[in-house]
């Protein structure tokens, strides 16, 4: 039996540039530092990104800032979401409740990243090594740096429109 391959042509997809960010503070603190230093403004949306996993809708909160003079878009989301997960247990007690705590990740090859700035720009406008740097040189930030986009497994997972 023959088959036949339908040919759609390449798949399109936009380029981005994606920086790992590493952080211990919350997301609003992060949007909010990133703000001052970097002369941007983040904020957050409304609806946050939800993704079905183990029968339970994760979030993940998400800024975004449209710098309209360069032509670019900025997303800011985190990559991990922690869900305390309760059970009842009969311990002796009238009411007995343990917590499990479980981390459920964005991109999941990266478990060591807090945070991802991505970044659509129309032009190369965007200048990445002065970016990285600044990022860098926010005291409460640890560390930040390019992520090769090749090597993402779950790009699905970075569509956010």
């Amino acid at each position: 039996m023959v088959h036949h391959k339908l040919d759609m042509g390449e798949e399109f997809e936009e380029p981005y540039t994606l920086i790992a960010v590493h952080c211990g503070e919350e997301e609003y603190k992060l949007a909010y530092l990133m703000n001052q230093h970097l002369n941007t403004r983040f904020q957050r949306r409304r609806i946050d990104i939800d993704f079905p996993s183990e029968g339970m809708m994760v979030t993940f909160p998400i800024f975004d800032f449209l710098d309209e003079f360069n032509y670019s878009q900025f997303y800011l989301v985190a990559n991990k979401c922690r869900i305390v997960e309760a059970s009842l247990q009969s311990s002796g007690g009238l009411f007995s409740e343990i917590g499990s705590e479980k981390d459920h990740f964005l991109l999941s090859e990266f478990k060591k990243v807090d945070y991802f700035l991505k970044i659509y720009s129309d032009f190369e406008n965007v200048s990445l090594q002065s970016l990285v740097s600044q990022i860098n040189n926010i005291e409460q930030i640890v560390s930040a740096y390019v992520v090769e986009t090749d090597t993402i497994k779950s790009k699905n997972n970075l569509i956010f429109d």
